[in-house]
């Protein structure tokens, strides 16, 4: 048995396992939660020979410090992320993102930070060893459910590593960038017509920027008030990630992946699949503009969005 693990000397800020989320579990009041940005967490796992569903490390802005204690692995990590491997020996080396390594026993991962995103991702070759919660190994802190009672990781915890088969690793380093557009493309939300018509067009019009109020529930935003002419409160009813919700003082919110399965704010509009991974990664202090797309073309930019994906997955073996 496998006694390989990681040992925390830093913990980072927001330090937690995800993979592809927790389904069916709405009407139990449960989240789907799961990594913000789904293609670099399945990345992440490509690079490593994993399962695309496998468990990962995403951290925000400052990352762990992690010791390896036991065995060799293999490693990789996706994002817009700063980060050094300290060998045994001292010597230190720059590391690239989208590319795998092997670290040594008692070799060190330091995760200095994101850069002009807010996520980033860790996989190792085999994944962790942790329990599944309703099916899932994601945290969702909110509702402390998950791996390690369901909390972000701190310092002096360990992260234990399943076996691994170095065997099978070939170097892997894929070129892979997205420009960040903040250009975000939605379809309008059930209560569209709650809002005035000077409101609507400020909501596709303006820029909103991004406050410091943004974690994996949520980002709100501020900009010039949306003018409600209904109702600033609705009956709750069921959301979903990338719903806008817009509370009673003009600003919206743009959920995430621990949103709350119920919500009373009236919907302005919900962000198109296809740019969830990018909403997921603005930036307090950035700023973000709205625009309005049809079903269809959500439909089909999604398309196109899931063959994109799927070239960095499927076709660099």
């Amino acid at each position: 048995m496998s006694n390989s693990h990681f040992e925390i000397l830093r913990s980072g800020i927001n330090t937690t396992i995800q993979d592809n989320g927790r389904n069916h579990m709405y009407h139990e009041g449960v989240t789907i939660s799961g990594a913000i940005d789904q293609r670099n967490y399945k990345l992440a796992n490509k690079l490593v020979n994993n399962e695309l569903n496998e468990a990962v490390i995403e951290f925000a802005y400052q990352g762990p410090l992690l010791k390896l204690k036991n065995n060799k692995i293999n490693f990789s990590i996706t994002g817009d992320v700063l980060f050094k491997i300290i060998r045994k020996n001292l010597k230190v080396e720059e590391g690239v993102c989208y590319k795998n390594y092997i670290l040594e026993e008692e070799d060190q991962l330091d995760i200095i930070s994101t850069k002009n995103t807010v996520y980033g991702y860790l996989s190792v070759n085999g994944g962790f060893k942790i329990k599944r919660f309703w099916n899932s190994y994601s945290i969702n802190t909110k509702a402390n459910i998950g791996p390690n009672n369901g909390k972000k990781y701190s310092t002096e915890d360990k992260i234990f590593i399943k076996n691994s088969n170095l065997k099978k690793i070939k170097e892997i380093k894929l070129d892979y960038f997205k420009s960040q557009d903040n250009i975000i493309r939605v379809i309008r939300g059930t209560n569209f017509d709650y809002f005035s018509l000077k409101a609507q067009n400020q909501f596709f019009n303006q820029e909103f920027s991004v406050t410091n109020l943004a974690d994996r529930m949520g980002i709100r935003l501020s900009g010039d008030k949306l003018e409600n002419i209904i109702s600033t409160n609705i009956k709750s009813e069921g959301i979903v990630r990338g719903v806008i919700q817009v509370p009673a003082d003009g600003n919206p919110i743009i959920m995430l992946s621990d949103h709350g399965t119920i919500g009373g704010y009236p919907k302005i509009g919900v962000v198109i699949s296809a740019d969830l991974d990018r909403v997921g990664q603005l930036t307090p202090g950035s700023t973000v503009s709205f625009k309005e797309v049809s079903l269809e073309e959500a439909q089909n930019i999604f398309k196109a969005y899931t063959e994109d994906t799927n070239k960095y997955l499927y076709e660099n073996n």
